[in-house]
C-alpha cells in the first residue's frame, strides 16, 4: 500500500490575538480542513498568536522590526525563513504589515490575506467605523489573493452580514469574527483541494473563470 501523500503545508502569518488561526488549529483537528499547520509567523514576538502557536506546539518565527535598517530589510529576512517549513500556502490572518512586493512576487498565486470589508471598499484599516460612518447597510469580509497593491488582490469569497441600528465598531467587529472564523476555512479547503487558483488577474473555480467572488452561506461557500 501506497503513502498517503502529505497535506499541503500552510504557514500562517498573524501580529495580533490569533483568533483566525485558531480557527484554522480547530478546523484541521476537527478534520474541516486537509491542511498542516507548518509554522506561524509574526512580527511581533510579544502577541497572543505566537504565544498560543508554542503552546499548541507549532513552530513559530518571530522577528522585530526594529532590529532592521529598513522594511526591505525585515521583509527578506522573514520570508528567508520559509524555506525550512517548506510551504505550500501562505495565510496572512490579521498580518498587520504592508509587505514589500519584491517579497511576495515570487509567492503570487500562494499568498492569501484575510480582510474585514467587503473589498475593493475599504482596503486598509479601521474597516468597521468606515463602514459605519459611511451609512452602509451591509458589511463584510474578503479573502483574496496577494498582490503589489494594499488589499486589490483577485477576491475569491466574502462574507457579508447586514449592519444593524446602533452597531458600533466593536460590535460590528465581533459579529464579523465570527464570519471570519467560517469563511477562512473554507477558502483554504477549496484550494487545498485544487479546486481554486488564481488564472493570469483572475480566480478560476474547477477550471473557470469566476466573475463574481464566492459568497459564504449558512451550508458553506456558494456562487454569488
Amino acid at each position: 500500500m501506497s503513502a498517503s501523500p502529505e497535506p499541503p503545508r500552510l504557514v500562517v502569518f498573524a501580529s495580533g490575538r490569533g483568533s483566525n488561526f485558531l480557527a484554522l488549529v480547530e478546523a484541521v483537528r476537527d478534520g474541516r480542513l486537509p491542511v498542516r499547520i507548518a509554522a506561524l509567523f509574526s512580527d511581533r514576538p510579544g502577541c497572543a498568536a505566537v504565544a498560543a502557536a508554542r503552546a499548541l506546539g507549532i513552530p513559530t518565527v518571530a522577528l522585530r522590526p526594529r532590529d532592521f535598517a529598513d522594511r526591505a530589510g525585515f521583509d527578506r529576512a522573514l520570508f528567508a525563513e520559509l524555506a525550512a517549513y517548506r510551504p505550500d500556502l501562505l495565510v496572512l490572518a490579521g498580518f498587520l504589515r504592508i509587505l514589500d512586493p519584491a517579497v511576495i512576487a515570487p509567492w503570487t498565486g500562494r499568498i492569501i490575506n484575510i480582510h474585514p470589508s467587503l473589498l475593493p471598499k475599504y482596503p486598509g484599516l479601521d474597516t468597521h467605523r468606515r463602514a459605519l460612518t459611511s451609512g452602509d447597510a451591509f458589511h463584510g469580509a474578503s479573502v483574496h489573493y496577494v498582490g503589489a497593491e494594499l488589499d486589490a488582490g483577485p477576491v475569491i469569497a466574502q462574507a457579508t452580514l447586514a449592519v444593524a441600528p446602533g452597531d458600533t465598531p466593536e460590535t460590528l467587529a465581533a459579529r464579523l469574527l465570527v464570519e471570519e472564523h467560517r469563511l477562512l476555512p473554507a477558502v483554504i479547503d477549496l484550494i487545498a483541494r485544487g479546486r481554486i487558483a488564481l488564472d493570469g488577474t483572475g480566480v478560476c473555480l474547477d477550471g473557470q473563470a469566476l466573475p463574481r467572488p464566492l459568497q459564504l452561506e449558512a451550508g458553506g461557500l456558494a456562487r454569488g
